[in-house]
C-alpha cells in the first residue's frame, strides 16, 4: 500500500470519525464519549500503523473542536490510544494489542492527561482520575468494536495481501 492510498484512507477515516461524532456520542460529566473514535483509532492502527493513526486521531479532535461537538479531552485521549494500539500491533502484529493499547491508551493514560487541561486549561475542579470511568467505558466499547470487525475484515485474503505489502 503505497503513501497515496494510506493518507486517502487515512482520510476517509477522518471523514467518518467527524460526521459520527454527531450520531454516536454520550455527554458524561466535562467529557463527550465518543465510541466511534476508538473504533477508527483501531482500524487505523492495524490498516495504517503508528504516523497515520496519530494524525487521523488528531485531524478528527480538531474538526471535531473546530464544528463544536468535540473537546479539548479529545486530543489526548484519542491520540495516544491511536499510537499505543498502532505500536503495540506493529511489534506484535496481534489484534488483541492493538485493542489493549487503544483501551490502555486512552482509557488510563489519555484520562491522566484530562486533568492538568480540565485543571490548568479550563480551570475546573476535577479529581486526578476522574476521567478514567467515562474514558475506559469509551474506549472498550469502540475498541472492541474494531477488533471484532478486523477480525471479520482481516479474514479475506485479497485484504491480507494488501496490508502483507505494506510492510514491504
Amino acid at each position: 500500500m503505497g503513501k497515496t492510498m494510506k493518507m486517502t484512507i487515512t482520510a476517509m477515516l477522518i471523514a467518518i470519525g467527524t460526521l459520527t461524532s454527531h450520531l454516536f456520542y454520550i455527554p458524561l460529566g466535562f467529557a463527550k464519549i465518543f465510541p466511534m473514535q476508538h473504533f477508527i483509532n483501531v482500524l487505523s492502527a492495524v490498516l495504517l500503523g503508528p504516523a497515520y493513526a496519530v494524525m487521523q486521531a488528531f485531524s478528527v479532535s480538531l474538526i471535531r473542536n473546530m464544528m463544536g461537538t468535540g473537546s479539548l479531552f479529545a486530543f489526548p485521549g484519542s491520540m495516544i490510544g491511536a499510537f499505543l494500539a498502532a505500536y503495540l500491533y506493529k511489534k506484535s502484529k496481534k489484534l488483541m494489542f492493538a485493542f489493549i493499547g487503544e483501551t490502555v491508551g486512552t482509557g488510563i493514560l489519555g484520562a491522566i492527561v484530562c486533568y492538568p487541561i480540565a485543571t490548568l486549561l479550563l480551570g475546573q475542579q476535577v479529581a486526578l482520575f476522574g476521567f478514567i470511568p467515562s474514558f475506559l467505558a469509551s474506549s472498550l466499547g469502540g475498541a472492541l468494536a474494531g477488533l471484532m470487525i478486523l477480525s471479520i475484515v482481516l479474514k479475506n485474503t485479497a485484504i491480507k495481501s494488501v496490508l502483507n505489502n505494506t510492510s514491504k
